[in-house]
């Protein structure tokens, strides 16, 4: 561990290192730096250039998603192929690259930059944690603006729905730390944010995955993850937002609607999936 650089001070150091720019100065980027990152960046469009691999059961990376998802997931198909949109692959491409940027910007700031992509076993529940900085484990994230506020305003444990406390979690609970976080940017500012959010705001890894065990072991799923919502004042309901972009919410809420399942109404602003339909919406439905 670098002794002379503190984690908390990790994106003003960067910001400071950067602003040499502004000042007419050049980086110092020598020829061992910039070949590392190019390896690294290689590295990264080789691993987006496979197919996902499928798989099933917990894992560190999802071991804080909501029970009833994991629950399904649980029980899928994995001959079926899930089908990814194209615009989805480039997503996926440009957050792999971010996350090599960041590393090398953490680097030319003076921090250390251990343990990347090591693998973790917590309760049998294996990961591979991003890294570690100045000793404590840091979770990369690439985060739309909307996204990107949790981190800066450390509003995370409040609406986390993809369960990054309880991934942070597990990697700490591995590794015997605790003071870790983790290292967002703002995929359309650039702007940089470290959240540390402390050990009340993350939850009892080894209670969740004992309580996890149980729950994928029994033949029915658990409640919903979250209740449907008003749409208006007509008396329609919709699934909350949580539910979006799951994979599994047409099977999850297939008895809405009479037992007649989602319906789903393309508005200017994106899907919406109604559970109940009491006045039709005077937009297209996807059939």
């Amino acid at each position: 561990m670098n002794s002379s650089k503190d984690l908390e001070n990790l994106v003003p150091d960067i910001y400071e290192k950067l602003d040499a720019l502004s000042q007419g100065q050049p980086l110092d980027l020598s020829d061992e730096i910039i070949d590392d990152f190019g390896e690294r960046m290689k590295a990264a469009m080789r691993h987006w250039a496979e197919p996902h691999k499928q798989s099933k059961g917990l894992r560190m990376s999802n071991i804080g998603k909501p029970s009833r998802q994991l629950w399904y997931e649980s029980r899928r198909n994995l001959d079926e192929p899930s089908h990814m949109q194209p615009h989805t692959h480039i997503k996926f491409l440009y957050g792999h690259l971010l996350e090599e940027v960041l590393l090398l910007l953490v680097k030319l700031a003076g921090h250390t930059v251990t343990d990347e992509q090591k693998e973790v076993v917590v309760d049998g529940i294996k990961g591979h944690m991003d890294c570690k900085i100045n000793g404590e484990v840091v979770d990369i994230k690439t985060a739309s603006n909307f996204a990107f506020r949790k981190f800066s305003e450390g509003t995370l444990a409040v609406d986390d729905p993809f369960g990054y406390m309880a991934q942070l979690a597990g990697y700490e609970a591995a590794e015997g730390t605790s003071d870790g976080g983790f290292l967002a940017i703002n995929k359309e500012s650039g702007e940089l944010a470290l959240l540390r959010p402390g050990d009340l705001s993350k939850p009892n890894i080894n209670t969740r995955i004992k309580d996890l065990k149980k729950i994928l072991a029994i033949d029915k799923p658990p409640s919903h993850c979250y209740t449907d919502i008003p749409e208006g004042k007509s008396g329609n309901m919709r699934i909350a937002t949580g539910c979006n972009y799951c994979a599994f919410k047409n099977e999850c809420w297939s008895e809405s609607n009479d037992g007649k399942g989602l319906r789903a109404f393309k508005y200017s602003n994106g899907l919406k999936y109604f559970t109940k339909v009491v006045i039709e919406p005077r937009v297209e439905e996807l059939k």
